[in-house]
């Protein structure tokens, strides 16, 4: 440790009655961030389990998002639903709702979701994560109305217009607080959470509509948008309950409350080495670095200087998630149908198909751990090009063969895992730990709008593919998009560096420096460290220290 009075007061201190001489910016940086470095995962947990708790708690708006989502998608083909708003006669001369509406419908809930994402980037840095949050949660309340009582079509894209703002935010806020409290080796788990959130809040709304299947009444469909008032209000007490993100608060400028919130999140162990005070001098001269580097806090920031390559790497993280073959994944169900499935059994394998997916998810704690963000990415776009390839040769098989259908579906749950499994968790930890800290929540909030705006792409395009009276690429389809993802593979190897294992301050060098995506590692952001130290130097001078001693 770097203080005399530090060691004598054990393994976890703080100063809180040390002068400003006693304390050397650039020694404790270096002290704060090997600390970080040198704490194991099991430490890392026990020492910032609340950190986990309240990362857990914000994040469960997302399995509500998750939820809604789900709902939206997965109504067209419910029987209560088609019943009440079907605008089209099949073959059967049954109702059902027209590609048209489908397609303007999830798409409305897009531009509401892109329109929440880009106001998320001002109000949380204006308000704050916890204000936010709960103003947003009540603005919820307000936005079900409309789809619990819609009479028909038109209302519901209103409704889904406008509970997509709050939906964006959403995805936005609980990523980047996450990111904001939890330290380097915890970071992937509870950014991947909130994956997971959506995959778990997807498996509740199937398992619901499932329940609900033979309610051939109205109440077939309202009671789901019902269930969505359950969230709110125990969010929003837990919420309150939160400390507000450290972060923030550095860059308000309000150091000592920055510092109340991390006592919050911590809990003293005698194994653990940690300098309270060290690590707030580290976060506020990572705060300072990023100003020297011009990095601003507005949009047109993610445009300059590394912040572009930043704003790329998330960005792409996003889209790569959007495109590398994830618009097949919704529609094994549909191919299994065609081969002879019942429809009461789909929405049976669609609960099959979403519990895959968690299974995924929740290996994927194990697999990153021990693997890099990047190793993860090259291996799943991998598989899903391998496994589209061989969908797309299955389709040349002819419609007679119900077998080749089979195999189809049965290939996409296979995709589906290998997706949860790396590329859907990852993507998020991805866009969470790249961005600096002063830009993270627009760097993560124009990167899920990127996703979104893909999404208008899929929504577009895949009926189309699908549709008999269309495309009808069927199977087929398979092959435009593994050449898709082959191309995000191509990017991957090129372009997406690793972050593993690697401080915020660590990542600031490294992407300054210029960095080559594959030598983002500690012994390289090691080279680039005296360029933190004279930011600290700085930063000692303008507070009037002296005594100046710079061993980073």
């Amino acid at each position: 440790m770097a203080h005399a009075e530090t060691q004598a007061q054990g393994p976890w201190t703080e100063k809180p009655n040390a002068t400003t001489s006693e304390h050397n910016a650039a020694n404790d940086t270096n002290v704060a961030i090997d600390n970080e470095h040198n704490m194991t995962l099991r430490q890392s947990f026990r020492f910032w389990w609340k950190a986990v708790v309240f990362s857990f708690v914000i994040s469960l708006c997302v399995i509500m998002e998750g939820y809604d989502t789900s709902l939206m998608n997965n109504f067209f083909p419910f029987p209560a639903f088609k019943n009440r708003f079907g605008d089209e006669l099949d073959s059967d001369g049954g109702k059902l709702v027209s590609a048209r509406w489908q397609t303007i419908i999830l798409n409305g809930t897009q531009v509401g979701c892109i329109i929440g994402l880009i106001i998320n980037g001002y109000i949380s840095e204006w308000l704050g994560y916890k204000k936010t949050m709960v103003t947003t949660m009540l603005f919820m309340v307000a936005a079900i109305f409309i789809p619990f009582f819609s009479t028909s079509l038109e209302m519901f894209l209103v409704g889904g217009i406008i509970q997509g703002l709050p939906w964006g935010i959403f995805q936005t806020l609980s990523i980047s607080y996450a990111a904001d409290l939890c330290p380097t080796h915890l970071r992937a788990y509870m950014t991947s959470w909130v994956n997971m959130c959506w995959v778990i809040g997807g498996l509740l709304s199937t398992g619901i509509l499932r329940g609900l299947f033979n309610i051939q009444t109205e109440w077939g469909y309202r009671i789901p948008f019902a269930l969505q008032w359950i969230w709110p209000i125990p969010i929003i007490v837990a919420t309150l309950l939160c400390p507000e993100s450290p972060w923030w608060l550095i860059r308000q400028g309000r150091i000592a409350e920055a510092k109340g919130a991390i006592q919050k999140l911590i809990t003293p162990q005698p194994d653990v080495e940690f300098d309270l005070d060290a690590h707030v001098e580290m976060m506020v001269i990572t705060n300072k670095f990023e100003k020297e580097m011009s990095s601003g806090t507005n949009y047109w920031h993610l445009f300059q200087g590394s912040d572009l390559r930043r704003t790329e790497v998330s960005a792409m993280a996003f889209i790569t998630q959007a495109f590398c073959g994830v618009p097949f994944m919704g529609y094994g169900i549909q191919f299994m149908t065609n081969a002879g499935l019942d429809p009461s059994n789909s929405f049976n394998l669609g609960v099959v198909q979403s519990s895959i997916g968690l299974i995924g998810c929740i290996i994927a704690w194990y697999t990153m751990a021990r693997f890099g963000r990047r190793t993860l990415y090259l291996t799943g776009l991998t598989a899903i090009v391998v496994v589209l390839t061989v969908v797309g040769c299955l389709g040349l098989a002819p419609a007679s063969n119900k077998g080749a259908s089979w195999a189809v579906g049965a290939l996409i749950i296979i995709m589906l895992f290998a997706f949860q499994l790396t590329l859907g968790p990852i993507c998020y930890c991805i866009a969470a730990e790249i961005p600096s800290t002063r830009l993270r929540i627009k760097t993560v909030a124009l990167s899920r709008a990127s996703y979104n705006t893909a999404v208008f792409v899929n929504n577009a395009i895949m009926p189309l593919m699908v549709g008999k009276n269309d495309w009808n690429w069927g199977a087929k389809g398979g092959f435009l998009w593994a050449g898709v993802a082959f191309f995000f593979l191509v990017w991957t190897w090129f372009r997406l560096p690793e972050s593993r294992g690697l401080t915020y301050s660590e990542l600031d060098l490294l992407f300054e420096h210029g960095a080559k995506a594959r030598e983002f590692s500690r012994e390289k952001a090691e080279m680039f460290k005296p360029a933190l130290a004279d930011v600290a130097l700085q930063h000692q001078k303008q507070a009037g220290l002296e005594h100046v001693e710079t061993n980073i």
